[in-house]
């Protein structure tokens, strides 16, 4: 797989960015495990690679959620409050 750019994540639907994070979590187990039985990395770099991939893919749909988030919360309007006394 090649790196996964942002603008390339931004143009994902959620469900296919979701079905590319469990791609890329079950590539990381199996080379992890690869790795932990005594083969050798084939690409040392790729582990990085992946987790890197699997982070800029759940920080850009937390900003998106931000975003949603944002737009559809009422604001309640500033009343100063009374002076007691």
């Amino acid at each position: 797989m090649a790196v996964l750019r942002a603008s390339e994540v931004r143009k994902m639907q959620k469900k296919d960015a979701d079905k590319r994070v469990a791609e890329l979590k079950l590539e990381l187990a199996k080379t992890r495990g690869n790795i932990s039985m005594g083969a050798s990395a084939q690409s040392p770099g790729r582990i990085r690679e992946i987790r890197r991939a699997i982070a800029r893919i759940k920080t850009i749909e937390s900003e998106n959620k931000g975003k949603s988030t944002a737009l559809t919360k009422k604001r309640m309007p500033h009343t100063p409050k009374e002076a007691s006394g």
